[in-house]
């Protein structure tokens, strides 16, 4: 009876463990840090909608009288961009990205007081850049998946004037210049929505406000060599309304 007793004592206590074990609060999970955080790969297609400030020459200067009958424009031009960037919440994030402004036309026409009659001076060119930017945005919400966001920027941009021409249609006398590429200051203000697609891709549809500085040919020569201009021509304040079409991929 003992040994009964006793046997039915262990085989409770054993009972009452296990029980007990069911109320243990499971094990904590170990959490697995993602090695990419909030970082994201990101490109874009678009076109420019490019403004000059003004044409300057200091053979400008030294005519009995100048004036612009066509100040100069560009034409639209491709633009393509790839970059990465860094998402630090739902309403902070920063990119950089480098991109390729294809060659945009140029023309403009002049004419000058050479003492006896006005002589005409139609212009051409193109132009294009390399733009490398550094980017911070603040998203505003989140709509049913639409993100509208606000930005700024600021970079470098090489610009270069190809293809220069300079024609007097009133007589025989062309002049042209080489290619002199410069490097500027470059600063962007940027609009736009992103689309969320999925938890990783977001469509983005994009307006860039962007300022490239100057740009300027090599020196001015004439077809037949018998003047050489020692000067310039300078493209003073370039800027540009950009819009875009572009995609973010997360990599967390």
């Amino acid at each position: 009876m003992k040994t009964l007793v006793i046997g039915m004592t262990v085989a409770l206590l054993a009972t009452s463990a296990t029980a007990a074990d069911l109320y243990l609060d499971p094990a904590p999970e170990i959490s697995v840090t993602d090695p990419f955080g909030g970082w994201y790969l990101r490109g874009h297609l678009g076109m420019s909608n490019q403004r000059l400030g003004k044409l300057s020459h200091p053979g400008y200067a030294i005519v009995d009288s100048h004036e612009f009958l066509d100040a100069g424009g560009f034409d639209s031009a491709p633009i393509g961009g790839v970059g990465v960037g860094y998402q630090f919440n739902e309403w902070l994030r920063t990119d950089a990205f480098v991109e390729y402004r294809g060659k945009a036309d140029f023309s403009a026409l002049d004419r000058y007081w050479d003492g006896a009659v006005w002589r005409p001076n139609e212009y051409d060119a193109k132009k294009s850049e390399w733009l490398i930017m550094a980017n911070v945005y603040v998203d505003l919400g989140d709509y049913h998946g639409i993100v509208p966001y606000v930005g700024a920027g600021v970079g470098a941009s090489r610009n270069t004037i190809s293809n220069f021409t300079d024609v007097d249609v009133s007589r025989p006398a062309v002049a042209y210049a080489g290619s002199d590429p410069q490097w500027n200051l470059a600063w962007a203000l940027h609009a736009g929505l992103g689309y969320q697609v999925n938890d990783r891709l977001t469509v983005d549809f994009g307006y860039s406000y962007l300022n490239l500085g100057d740009a300027k040919t090599g020196t001015i020569n004439t077809f037949d060599g018998s003047a050489v201009e020692p000067a310039a021509m300078k493209f003073k304040d370039i800027t540009s309304h950009d819009f875009k079409v572009g995609l973010r991929y997360s990599l967390q």
